[in-house]
């Protein structure tokens, strides 16, 4: 079951990869993020001594009033991913690929995260992505 969908990623990125990765999470943030209380849009995936963070993930409190007083809606998550994919994503990144997270979901009660090897786009690219994607819309409209 598909929690937070990260749109934006479509359209910014070209991706060309995608793996699973589980993520370390507060008994607070779970319960949130089970309800569909997350937003992947600003976040980003970072290496630091051989693991993966990932930062920008913003899950608010379930329950606003009962949050422990050190609660951060956007702490850095740690992803638990196996030290070969861990090594691939690293390398990537480092060959000038952008890893982002482009999707959290629930996959036996364990809440996943859909993680990318993408490219960023230029703006003249985003332009024309719009005009193919206009032209498309005009050819079924007519076709109706």
């Amino acid at each position: 079951m598909d929690l937070a969908y990260n749109r934006r990623a479509q359209f910014d990125y070209d991706v060309f990869e995608k793996l699973q990765a589980g993520i370390e999470l507060t008994g607070h943030e779970v319960k949130s993020a089970k309800k569909g209380h997350l937003n992947l849009a600003a976040s980003y995936i970072v290496f630091h001594d051989g693991e993966a963070f990932m930062l920008g993930m913003q899950i608010p409190s379930f329950q606003p009033t009962n949050a422990p007083p050190d609660f951060d809606a956007e702490r850095t998550k740690k992803l638990l991913l196996k030290k070969e994919e861990m090594r691939y994503l690293a390398g990537k990144k480092q060959a000038g690929f952008s890893v982002i997270p482009v999707r959290a979901y629930t996959n036996r009660g364990l809440i996943k995260v859909e993680v990318a090897v993408a490219r960023g786009r230029k703006k003249h690219d985003k332009r024309e992505l719009i005009k193919k994607r206009e032209v498309k819309r005009e050819i079924s409209r007519s076709l109706k």
